[in-house]
């Protein structure tokens, strides 16, 4: 059996029951507030997890891209909200494919973009639930304004083979308040002119513990929460003590005092900064601070430390931002509380398409 110990380096390790208890935490808090919790698998891409998710109570997932929720379905996960406007002949036969063989929904935030739905529908069994992307503070995708969110649910209703299924967004962090206040203005448009959205989802979770509350939103998709990271900390969602996902990495030179460089570099703890200083925090040595990243060095300010880490020591890194460290793993290790590693297969690795 493999251990902590024995896993070469660099690998990135989850603390299986770390893990566990951000699921329960985060499901209680959806269960208390009468929320469907629906969390994004782009965190994790794996199946197992995903599994585990849903059967903590989770209605299904959310998925980025299609290749992402081609993979899911593949698995048995029959439940998969998609949120990603899908244009293009190829990937809209590829969507209808999959509408075929799950209960799926899509988004978009544009009459253009419900046209290529409409098209690739066309004679389908069952009407492809669509929902309205809203921009409530993000400054990316999404409809402006109420008024425009109403104007495309009017075009998804009328268009054969779809159904309006109601509002989606990502709101900014910090933006929760601004968030519920413009889909409330929403919501109640919605409704007067006869349209009430069936599902209001929005997500996050830097936010994750303020914004679930009883009110106009009906579902929630957190997706780093299983996991955690250095950014949540920062903004308050976590402590260090629990993020379940850690790099492990080796000391391989200490060339001069001070300097200490980790087998760890950006094709492994991505150069996301996410206003951070440096690119990782190293709960054994928290004074240290990773300071620049070449492809596969991580150099190390370790000049405050009072013992800094010797040539060949292991170091325990969480990461700024955990999504895209996924991403570069064709397997991560569970390791669970007698000090056993499991590998796990990350089975949506590289599905950006």
């Amino acid at each position: 059996m493999d251990t902590l110990h024995s896993l070469e380096t660099p690998a990135v390790v989850i603390d299986l029951d770390k893990l566990r208890r951000n699921l329960a935490r985060a499901q209680s808090a959806a269960d208390a507030a009468g929320l469907a919790l629906r969390p994004h698998i782009k965190t994790h891409k794996s199946l197992r997890l995903a599994q585990e998710q849903i059967a903590r109570g989770a209605v299904g997932v959310t998925c980025q891209k299609l290749a992402e929720a081609e993979v899911m379905a593949d698995g048995g996960i029959d439940d998969i909200l998609l949120t990603y406007n899908i244009l293009g002949a190829a990937k809209l036969a590829r969507l209808r494919a999959l509408a075929d063989r799950c209960r799926l929904a899509v988004t978009c935030d544009s009459a253009a973009v419900a046209e290529g739905y409409r098209q690739v529908m066309a004679g389908a069994d069952r009407p492809l639930s669509v929902l309205v992307e809203c921009d409530t503070g993000m400054g990316r995708c999404g409809v402006q304004t109420p008024e425009a969110a109403l104007d495309l649910a009017r075009v998804l209703e009328a268009a054969p083979g779809l159904r309006f299924g109601g509002l989606m967004t990502y709101p900014a962090a910090g933006g929760v308040q601004a968030s519920r206040d413009w889909l409330a203005r929403a919501v109640a448009l919605l409704s007067d002119h006869g349209l009430p959205p069936r599902i209001v989802t929005t997500g996050g979770t830097p936010d994750i513990w303020d914004a679930m509350q009883p009110g106009i939103v009906t579902e929630y998709r957190p997706g780093t929460y299983i996991y955690m990271d250095r950014s949540q900390i920062a903004a308050g969602a976590c402590t260090s003590e629990e993020c379940a996902l850690q790099v492990l990495a080796t000391v391989v030179s200490t060339p001069a005092p001070g300097r200490a460089v980790i087998d760890a570099g950006s094709k492994t703890l991505t150069s996301d900064a996410m206003g951070l200083e440096g690119f990782g925090f190293l709960p054994d040595h928290p004074e240290a601070r990773i300071v620049t990243l070449s492809e596969e060095h991580g150099v190390m300010d370790v000049s405050r430390c009072a013992v800094p880490p010797e040539l060949g020591a292991r170091v325990r890194i969480i990461p700024n931002h955990a999504c895209p460290v996924s991403n570069l793993f064709d397997t991560v290790w569970l390791l669970d509380p007698e000090g056993g590693a499991t590998p796990l297969r990350v089975d949506a690795r590289g599905c950006v398409t």
